[in-house]
């Protein structure tokens, strides 16, 4: 069947556009009739919203290469196979990271290995070097809550062990440390474009690498079809190019609102930047309370401002005076779901729970060493500082909101001191 204009029309119905604006949105579209998109990224006349997407995402991240996927999840097991991750490996990973960054080391067959975080609340590098075992094949290291990782240590430990690294950038798309965008520091760069995150597309994600190898089974792997091949049709050109895949493709609707949102990146972040800066700058704590440190200041997206109480209780007290003096904030103890950012409620890991009786891959006959000691309380480093934790919500605004919100948080932890 034939797209035509009521299909447009049920886009334009998402931007919640007025009746009187809908109508006259629907009188234009209804007075010409021109062919219809073709919405799958592939096998179109022109080059495409996600070819475009594709060129634009790679040019703003500064990297050779990029591929557009259908989720920042299948970013992540596109840039484990392009690796070559799978039976028998392990895999380090941050105890505090959305939970699809270490799913995906088990769907990809290998063995996730949950390490400590420090006070940047990005992965530990000392705790990370601590746990290498020859089975470790490669780290994630991901860069929470707008800010990036210790990317020198970590490159450093990973240089010194032979690892692969990728980057998992989901939540700080367009930050950089040192002045080099975050994704280009390891062999691959994940993102996400979900509705959450810094850039959306609704679903969408990008992998970025500058190995044109690690590019080429990357596309392998998220497009079992090889469409993506100069002859789909032919023989495998190099060793490792030609595998059994999954279908990962990013379609022609979420290339196009990619394209749209890669283009306002620059802008949208800025604002973030000034806004959290114009706040932090006011802040002065009470002795015993600490800001989030900063790997790189400069760097950050400055979507997020987190600082730690001394203890549980005063984060808790905390959060509950600066809500009463209108400030969004939040913390561990103060959710009314699991967080499945923290590793304890990870149990589908923890208690090893697998897709089917095997146990796969935590009974693999591949694997050659001692399974991690699996446990809510292995990394207690990363469960303190969550639990002091306080997380504010930034938000681009006027200076003299920005100063409202800076002296809110100094009164409350005055008051709670």
């Amino acid at each position: 069947m034939q797209a035509n204009h009521e299909e447009l029309m049920e886009l334009v119905d998402l931007w919640n556009y007025s009746p009187e604006a809908t109508a006259k949105i629907r009188d234009i579209l209804q007075s010409e009739s021109p062919p219809p998109p073709h919405l799958f990224r592939y096998y179109g006349k022109e080059e495409g919203k996600v070819q475009q997407a594709e060129r634009l995402f790679a040019e703003t991240m500064g990297a050779k290469h990029a591929l557009a996927v259908n989720s920042g999840t299948s970013a992540l097991m596109a840039a484990l196979a392009a690796c070559g991750i799978g039976p028998g490996d392990e895999v380090l990973v941050p105890g505090y990271t959305f939970f699809a960054s270490a799913s995906v080391v088990v769907a990809s067959k290998a063995i996730p290995v949950i390490c400590e975080v420090n006070d940047s609340l990005n992965i530990d590098p000392e705790d990370m070097e601590r746990k290498i075992t020859p089975q470790t094949k490669a780290v994630i290291a991901v860069h929470m809550r707008g800010l990036c990782a210790d990317m020198d240590e970590i490159m450093a430990v990973a240089r010194k062990h032979d690892l692969r690294v990728i980057e998992d950038v989901a939540q700080a798309c367009g930050g950089s440390y040192k002045g080099q965008m975050l994704g280009t520091f390891g062999d691959c760069g994940c993102f996400s474009f979900d509705f959450f995150k810094i850039a959306m597309s609704g679903e969408g994600g990008f992998v970025i690498t500058n190995d044109e190898f690690l590019d080429t089974r990357a596309q392998s792997w998220h497009d079992t079809a090889a469409c993506w091949r100069p002859d789909r049709y032919a023989k495998e050109r190099m060793p490792g190019e030609l595998f059994c895949g999954e279908n990962y493709r990013m379609s022609e609707l979420q290339g196009a609102v990619a394209l749209a949102q890669i283009r306002k990146l620059e802008n949208h972040l800025d604002g973030m930047r000034a806004a959290k800066k114009a706040v932090r700058d006011r802040i002065d704590l009470p002795e015993d309370f600490a800001m989030r440190r900063q790997p790189d200041p400069e760097g950050d997206t400055g979507i997020a401002l987190i600082l730690f109480a001394p203890s549980p209780e005063k984060a808790k007290a905390l959060i509950g005076a600066l809500k009463e003096r209108g400030v969004s904030a939040g913390g561990r103890f103060d959710a009314t779901v699991r967080d499945w950012h923290v590793y304890s409620n990870w149990e589908h890991i923890l208690e090893q729970k697998t897709l089917t009786s095997e146990g796969c891959p935590f009974t693999c006959p591949f694997y050659k060493g001692t399974l991690p000691d699996y446990r809510p309380d292995m990394c207690p480093k990363t469960l303190d500082f969550l639990s002091r934790s306080v997380h504010i919500g930034i938000s681009a605004r006027d200076d003299d909101k920005c100063a409202e919100t800076a002296a809110a948080i100094n009164e409350a932890a005055a008051a709670v001191a």
